[in-house]
């Protein structure tokens, strides 16, 4: 996040339509050979003393030593001066750097500072406002970078300790410690469409680990030295930037749909997305359920509203249509319970399935639940709508 600006508290319970990932652009006829974020070396770190519950000082010292030489600082300009402030990581040995997207957004002039002090003009690569992801390139010697490892998000575990360095406040090299909180936790992306549909990030990672304005686009770190996620957002306990601070709530981009996002951002700029079409909530109250006629151990992703002319209404998806007592939430609508094979729990465990194995032209196969009686359909997905 920017100093200046702040960040925005975001509710985690809110009407959101589906959202779903490519690994192929929509308007992809080209035969460019995708860069891969692979062959960057591991770092070698000291082993947490089994049955201690946190990790040692040696640990934690060996990891920061090894891990700051790869994150900067990023500034952002208005003319002369600097104007904001955020984090980012270098990933490659060609100077390409992560960042968050809302760090660098409607700007252009950057300055990128490594841990030794060293400073480079940054150029910027590509954008996706989506899931919260920015690319730059800063030209500098080869023996600036050093590249971090890029993990897998699937593995995270709640419980285990992470890192996270950043660039809180202007202090650069910050260091905090501490646990996965929660997995699979939606936010609003950082655009709406023209047409009014609202977006959804998936699957992010939440985690108490100190996090402030300044430390977005940073890497969130497991103890292997392996960037797990960037640090994104915050829920805060003020709303002017004089009071805003942490309050043990933070949010990561997950790992493995940055390194799907990332590849095409170096080569076009930007990452389309696919679209199925339908509207949900990520919870359910036990009222809400009732008046849906559904259980309350109900798994599955239910369908309130269907969008004409989307895939999900050409595959006969059904939403709702009968009102309830609840503003906003129709009754009798399709429940979603499988994709391709992938049994369902709920609408973020949807979301989660399409952002990170699914693209635009992907043909998906969904059983669904209608009156008490399962059905098996298929969905074409498109690119989604601008």
């Amino acid at each position: 996040m920017r100093h200046n600006f702040g960040w925005k508290l975001i509710g985690l319970v809110m009407l959101i339509s589906a959202l779903l990932v490519s690994c192929t652009p929509a308007n992809s006829g080209q035969t460019t050979t995708v860069p891969t974020l692979e062959n960057i070396p591991k770092p070698k770190l000291a082993q947490s003393v089994q049955g201690k519950v946190f990790p040692s000082d040696d640990l934690l010292v060996s990891l920061y030593e090894q891990i700051n030489p790869g994150v900067v600082a990023i500034l952002i300009y208005s003319g002369d001066e600097p104007v904001g402030q955020g984090s980012g990581f270098v990933i490659d040995n060609q100077g390409h750097i992560l960042t968050n997207y809302h760090v660098v957004e409607n700007t252009t002039n950057f300055e990128v500072v490594f841990s030794d002090g060293y400073r480079a003009v940054g150029e910027l690569v590509g954008t996706d406002p989506d899931s919260d992801i920015a690319v730059l390139k800063a030209i500098v010697p080869e023996e600036e970078l050093a590249p971090l490892a890029l993990g897998n998000s699937s593995d995270v575990k709640v419980g285990q300790s992470v890192v996270a360095i950043g660039n809180p406040y202007g202090l650069s090299g910050t260091m905090t410690v501490g646990i996965v909180s929660a997995r699979g936790r939606l936010l609003d992306t950082m655009r709406s469409s023209t047409t009014a549909v609202n977006f959804s990030a998936a699957d992010l990672i939440q985690t108490d680990a100190a996090i402030n304005p300044g430390n977005s686009g940073g890497p969130l770190l497991n103890l292997q030295g392996e960037v797990i996620g960037i640090n994104r957002a915050i829920r805060t306990n003020g709303e002017g930037v004089g009071t805003l601070s942490n309050s043990g709530i933070g949010f990561a981009v997950p790992i493995d749909i940055v390194k799907r996002v990332v590849p095409y951002l170096i080569r076009d700029g930007r990452y389309d997305y696919p679209y199925l079409g339908i509207t949900s909530r990520e919870e359910f109250t036990l009222g809400q359920l009732e008046a849906l006629a559904m259980p309350p151990d109900m798994h599955g992703a239910y369908v309130i509203t269907v969008p004409k002319g989307s895939p999900a209404e050409k595959a006969g998806l059904l939403g709702g249509t009968q009102t309830t007592s609840f503003d906003g939430l129709l009754a009798g609508g399709d429940l979603i319970m499988d994709i391709n094979g992938h049994a369902i729990l709920n609408f973020s465990d949807f979301l989660n399935y399409l952002v990170t194995n699914t693209s635009p032209g992907d043909e998906v196969d969904l059983t669904v639940l209608r009156d008490g009686k399962g059905l098996n359909l298929k969905a074409t997905l498109i690119a989604r709508p601008q």
